[in-house]
């Protein structure tokens, strides 16, 4: 018995097969070019093994609504050629599995919870902090989805106030995304995050962006951990001005767990997706 794993990114896809432990087995990268190209290798790769399901978590947008003419599709991608791919038929045209389909942020949050920081709770959110934004959250045992996915990079920040940039996002400019992704320090920097690791101010002020959206998720979904995870983030000098910020912040207002242990870096590493894809992958065939 094997099972599927996609996790899809705006530049690479990582493809694993896991056994009926859900111990990985085999395991690939490909590069994300145009859909014909990147699916014909992730063919390549999978018509190896007997699958019997297959989880994704796809870079979206994507439409997560069963019932929809579209589910299963990404959506109004900015990745050019993505736009409106019928992911998951495509997948099962080819093998004719059951697909358990998601986001990758919700796979990452899937996975941290299932193996990683967040097992053993009732509760947790994800977010990477990368070339883009996105979060996903585990809402009593059970992804957070209703209308569409979050869009949790996308939520409106208050300026630092010596901060003269006006933000990267092309639809909110001053969104956490516009303030705190990676193309946003380079955008406001003039350099890469990872050439300017020893700028304190530099760190100060993306600290002071991420933790005011952590006090808004604190205060609207009251998860049990946070985990944050994405390229910027391995500037481990972050979590504890992160957590000096959000205390301030939130000043008081509300109880959270001990900020060591609240505000923490995933325990998967980059692992978190292509886990939470492979549990996903084994729960579906269990509801069919």
């Amino acid at each position: 018995m094997y099972f599927g794993a996609i996790e899809a990114g705006g530049t690479k896809f990582v493809c694993a097969v896991g056994d009926k432990d859900l111990q990985i087995i085999d395991q690939t990268t490909i590069p994300t070019t145009t859909p014909k190209e990147t699916m014909k290798e992730l063919f390549r790769f999978f018509d190896s093994y007997s699958l019997v399901s297959m989880g994704i978590g796809s870079f979206g947008p994507i439409d997560v609504k069963q019932g929809s003419p579209t589910y299963g599709h990404i959506t109004n991608t900015p990745k050019k050629g993505w736009t409106f791919f019928n992911f998951v038929g495509s997948i099962k045209e080819k093998y004719d599995i059951p697909v358990a389909w998601t986001t990758d942020v919700n796979a990452a949050a899937y996975g941290e919870w299932k193996n990683g920081a967040a097992k053993g709770l009732e509760n947790c959110l994800y977010l990477t902090v990368g070339t883009g934004i996105g979060g996903g959250a585990i809402v009593n045992g059970k992804l957070l989805e209703g209308f569409s996915h979050p869009e949790m990079g996308h939520i409106l920040l208050q300026p630092h106030p010596d901060d003269s940039y006006e933000g990267h996002c092309p639809f909110h400019k001053n969104c956490l995304e516009g303030l705190a992704s990676g193309p946003a320090i380079e955008g406001r920097y003039g350099k890469k995050g990872i050439e300017l690791s020893g700028e304190d101010q530099v760190w100060e002020m993306e600290a002071y962006y991420i933790a005011q959206a952590l006090m808004n998720y604190s205060l609207i979904l009251r998860p049990d951990q946070i985990i944050l995870g994405g390229g910027v983030m391995k500037q481990e000098q972050l979590f504890p001005l992160i957590r000096k910020n959000f205390e301030s912040l939130l000043n008081h207002y509300i109880d959270t767990p001990d900020l060591s242990n609240y505000i923490v870096s995933p325990k998967l590493g980059d692992r978190a997706g292509i886990t939470g894809a492979l549990n996903l992958a084994s729960e579906v065939v269990e509801t069919i």
